[in-house]
């Protein structure tokens, strides 16, 4: 379960967003979401480097190809 803290900053977020144009605060969100994105591609790419986490991703992807 998360703190309470975390709910707050949830709320302070909704509040910028309501309270702010789009041009305001879409570029924070951006960075957000990229660095996201980047610390996923590095969690791969580090477990693409040894043979236990190539069977994973080999696994991962065999079972995301047969979800289509």
């Amino acid at each position: 379960m998360r703190d309470k803290t975390h709910l707050e900053q949830i709320e302070r977020w909704a509040n910028f967003v309501k309270n702010n144009p789009r041009e305001k605060w879409k570029p924070r969100l951006n960075e957000i979401i990229n660095a996201q994105y980047e610390i996923a591609r590095r969690f791969y790419n580090n477990l693409e480097k040894t043979e236990k986490g190539r069977i994973i991703l080999k696994r991962l992807m065999a079972e995301r190809l047969n979800k289509k």
